[in-house]
């Protein structure tokens, strides 16, 4: 599994509003304390999840955050995820199995589950000042694979768009999906985040032909572009984050 930080761009692509937090300039936001947004997958030996499976329940996962009534207002997790989302936009995917998923199930946050896929999403926490029972989680070390061919995105849904021209780890393509909801949710009216979150977040990942991905980052989408301090070179556009309301 590896881990992204944040999805940032060198220069402005369609979708990405000026004033984005995800972006390759210094700014203000680097002077923050900077926060992450952990996810821990579910993965026991004898039986992990579909990838595809990790990668919608991972991107599910941080829009039932976002959305979670503890996040806004005066809740609980309000303060930490305004800190979080002033500073830079970094999510973190670690894995675990067996007693470890028991402890990191104990902690403050909440599970998401797929059609063979467990994701636990957490409360932003500082760089430096991970829970113990997190910190020690792996970060690399297991991959995941679709034991069958990926079902055909529903276009009439929400669909997340991945670079057919990168070799990311699962884990990296979980981050990158969270960022792409994400950036799919900012975009949303309130009335359109209410939809989306009474059906259960549904949302396919899919991978297009080079000739499609093409069409899609001109196409005023959201465009998730990562920073690169990990497995990818910086300013690579990862996923366009394509939703019905957002099709112009």
């Amino acid at each position: 599994m590896s881990s992204n930080d944040t999805p940032e761009t060198p220069s402005e692509p369609a979708g990405l509003p000026a004033d984005s937090p995800f972006h390759n300039e210094r700014t203000d936001r680097d002077e923050a304390q900077q926060y992450v947004l952990p996810l821990v997958v579910h993965i026991e030996k004898t039986a992990p999840p579909a990838r595809t499976d990790a990668l919608r329940t991972a991107a599910r996962a941080v829009l039932v955050m976002l959305s979670d009534e503890r996040s806004a207002g005066e809740g609980e997790w309000a303060q930490v995820m305004r800190d979080w989302q002033d500073a830079r936009i970094r999510k973190v995917v670690r894995r675990a199995r067996g007693a470890e998923w028991r402890k990191a199930c104990a902690l403050p946050g909440i599970t998401v589950t797929g059609e063979s896929a467990e994701v636990r999403v957490f409360p932003p926490v500082p760089l430096d000042g991970w829970p113990k029972e997190l910190a020690k989680l792996q970060v690399s070390g297991t991959d995941l694979d679709d034991p069958e061919p990926p079902a055909a995105p529903d276009l009439a849904g929400p669909v997340l768009w991945l670079n057919p021209d990168l070799d990311m780890s699962a884990g990296k393509e979980m981050a990158q999906a969270g960022h792409g909801a994400q950036l799919a949710w900012w975009e949303l009216s309130e009335t359109e985040r209410k939809t989306w979150r009474e059906a259960g977040f549904p949302l396919s990942v899919s991978t297009p032909q080079a000739g499609r991905w093409q069409e899609l980052t001109v196409s005023g989408l959201p465009v998730v572009q990562d920073a690169g301090f990990t497995e990818i070179a910086p300013g690579s556009c990862t996923v366009v984050a394509d939703h019905p309301a957002l099709r112009r």
